[in-house]
């Protein structure tokens, strides 16, 4: 069932990390006033029988799950255990909660990391399971292609209305920068905004990259993910599933651009001057990862913000925040 009542009563879960809390922020923005959350001290939603109670006792009528144990290359090359592990707790909890209290639509993330290595490009919905996985993030996206079979079954078997959504690489304000855990383009912006002016002989720093740089990803800005959260909340549910018998909706921007073109883009932004050097001992992952759109374009969603302007956006709240820090 659509959302059309702005007192609704929607749970955002994991509403404190950078999706969940942009999802929030468009959901308030948008009119709508009964939103709950939790943070992970509060409810810890890897705990089936935690979650349970709380469903009942809030008795939410749409859920968006945001909640998930995320990081880049190196993070699920060190933590295989806790990404396949945590994730599938979580949503097993949080979907099997939903449906035994009667959510009116769940909206599931996911992650475009689930389809194959060596998905045709731009990669359709339909090309889930039909070859090998990235195997430097195969944990977090085993445990994503489970939460999305998770909700077709429910709506196969029970009729629940439980939607997936898969977008491709998020980037933004209130991103992860931390080197040992971000994922790329973050990592990237930080390198260069540290290494500015920290050349011995004066001037700029070299900022490394990982592996060739040749690898081509297609980035969506995490407000523009907000407002199709949004959108597939509010869309009648036939015209979902007449666009998406499956469920599962891909959201990306359409085009993307080599990590080369990227850090020459981040570079332009932050003023950095100096060389960039390739670490060619580190691993590439999926030489090219851009989302085929077309069931989002049909349903009448596009992603409204530039590559770069989003850059900027995210450039300025990591300035912001380093600026914060060095006063506390």
């Amino acid at each position: 069932m659509r959302l059309t009542s702005e007192n609704a009563k929607i749970y955002v879960a994991g509403h404190r990390g950078m999706v969940g809390n942009a999802i929030w922020e468009h959901l308030s923005d948008a009119g709508y006033t009964n939103l709950v959350g939790r943070t992970s001290d509060e409810l810890d939603l890897r705990d089936p029988h935690a979650t349970r109670d709380f469903f009942a006792a809030e008795q939410p009528d749409f859920v968006v799950l945001a909640a998930a144990r995320v990081g880049g290359i190196l993070a699920n090359d060190r933590y295989p255990a806790d990404f396949i592990d945590d994730n599938l707790a979580i949503q097993q909890s949080v979907i099997r909660a939903a449906h035994e209290t009667g959510v009116e639509r769940l909206v599931f993330l996911g992650s475009t990391c689930i389809y194959p290595k060596h998905a045709p490009q731009p990669m359709p919905e339909d090309s889930l399971l039909t070859g090998p996985l990235e195997p430097t993030n195969q944990w977090y996206a085993v445990a994503k292609i489970a939460g999305h079979k998770l909700c077709e079954a429910f709506h196969r078997q029970h009729g629940d209305d439980m939607v997936t959504l898969m977008p491709t690489n998020l980037y933004g304000p209130g991103d992860d920068f931390d080197l040992e855990t971000s994922h790329v383009l973050p990592a990237l912006l930080r390198k260069a905004h540290a290494a500015k002016g920290t050349a011995p002989e004066g001037g700029d720093a070299p900022v490394t990259l990982w592996g060739s740089g040749t690898p081509k990803r297609e980035f969506l800005y995490v407000e523009d993910l907000a407002d199709a959260v949004r959108f597939v909340l509010e869309a009648p549910e036939e015209e979902l599933r007449d666009a998406a018998p499956d469920g599962m909706l891909n959201v990306g921007v359409g085009e993307d651009l080599s990590i080369n073109d990227l850090m020459a883009l981040i570079q332009d932004v932050v003023g950095h001057e100096g060389p960039v050097e390739h670490d060619e001992s580190k691993p590439d992952g999926t030489p090219r990862k851009l989302v085929d759109t077309s069931r989002m374009d049909a349903l009448g969603w596009t992603a409204q913000t530039a590559l770069r302007n989003g850059i900027e956006k995210t450039y300025d709240w990591y300035r912001e925040q380093e600026a914060l820090n060095v006063a506390r």
